[in-house]
């Protein structure tokens, strides 16, 4: 099957494979280094089994359906968001539980481009007789799978920016002190987008001024916070902040320079949190190596929320894939931080594509993403 969407497929099989990308945004965050999968299982007109990949990346979505269907999986469709793996890896190839489990017709989504997949479970699949068409929802699964995409064919995760701008186009008071630019509606969205990455980026700069939590503070969704990154390249983060002294409960990394004080990473380590050290360009922390690292760590999808000067540095090393702007309905002043060190927003506006615009409260979240 050539690539399709869900408006020019057949109506049952638009309607399940939407089904399956619904479950399988639930593991988006927290199923790294693996990918966020789903899967349903149909017979008969009748959904027999669901599945999603499970917390940690494991079980994988594949086994998950078929564990609920049990023998009503025999002469069933599957419907998967990423092509079934077929290599061994921590658990047996999902492929191989397919077979098994007596299902005859495949409906995926994407080939893997896992260089240890990258059509080999769809052959496996058609070797056993199976049909498998391949490519419906494509566009979808592709965006859902992102982070997974990056990691593997760029070695480095999938990256978004989130900027909270005042309507004057400012992002913090004179002097780098904070501002309220957002109302409650808004915070808890962006509550609600962290849990579903990875991890999350700041510079020291932030962590200094603002001593975020960075986590996700709404109801049941605590546990589900990603780990704090903070790019400090002469490890200066006081131990009494936020982001250290929380890190029992929420991981923290620390990205320094290699010259930075190896007593001080020690402190670090002893409190809690990884460190790692990385190269610096043009004085500042290479980022394609911190870019590098995280994805050697398995993280596949990184939200960042530092202030201008990481924003930019972002911006301007092409590193953002995806942009998230709050605009909110406060005005701050001319004296206010602009968004981006050193460059107009337009430099990122203009770098990517406007994807949609929602209104979120008294405030709108545009999104722009990657031709």
């Amino acid at each position: 099957m050539n690539e399709q969407d869900a408006a020019t497929a057949p109506a049952d099989d638009a309607r399940y494979m939407q089904l399956a990308l619904s479950l399988g945004r639930r593991g988006l965050g927290h199923t790294w280094p693996n990918p966020a999968v789903g899967a349903v299982i149909v017979k008969d007109g009748v959904i027999v089994g669901r599945g999603w990949t499970q917390d940690g990346g494991r079980p994988h979505a594949e086994v998950e359906a078929l564990r609920r269907a049990k023998k009503a999986a025999q002469g069933a469709t599957i419907y998967v968001t990423l092509e079934p793996c077929s290599h061994h890896g921590k658990t047996p190839p999902c492929a191989d539980a397919i077979i098994r489990a007596g299902i005859t017709r495949v409906v995926s989504a994407l080939e893997d481009p896992n260089p240890e997949v990258a059509g080999q479970g769809h052959e496996r699949l058609r070797g056993k007789g199976i049909a498998v068409d391949i490519g419906l929802c494509a566009g979808e699964a592709r965006r859902d799978h992102a982070g997974h995409i990056a990691r593997v064919t760029q070695a480095r995760p999938h990256v978004t920016l989130k900027l909270a701008i005042s309507a004057d186009g400012k992002v913090g008071l004179a002097g780098r002190k904070p501002a309220a630019i957002s109302g409650e509606a808004a915070r808890a969205r962006v509550f609600m987008m962290r849990s579903a990455y990875d991890a999350i980026l700041v510079g020291v700069g932030t962590v200094l001024s603002d001593n975020p939590q960075l986590t996700c503070r709404l109801p049941g969704l605590f546990e589900r916070s990603p780990v704090r990154v903070v790019l400090d390249a002469r490890l200066s983060v006081p131990l009494s902040l936020s982001v250290v002294s929380t890190v029992r409960e929420t991981p923290t990394w620390v990205f320094c320079s290699t010259r930075a004080s190896p007593v001080a990473e020690e402190i670090l380590q002893q409190k809690g949190c990884k460190v790692f050290r990385v190269e610096e360009a043009n004085g500042k922390l290479d980022l394609a190596q911190v870019l590098q690292t995280l994805a050697g760590e398995g993280i596949t999808r990184l939200m960042v929320e530092g202030g201008p000067t990481v924003a930019a540095s972002f911006v301007s090393a092409g590193l953002v894939d995806e942009a998230v702007l709050v605009r909110g309905e406060k005005t701050i002043g001319t004296d206010g931080i602009d968004p981006l060190q050193g460059m107009a927003l337009t430099a990122l506006t203009e770098a990517l594509r406007p994807s949609g615009s929602e209104k979120v409260g008294a405030d709108v979240f545009e999104t722009y993403e990657r031709e």
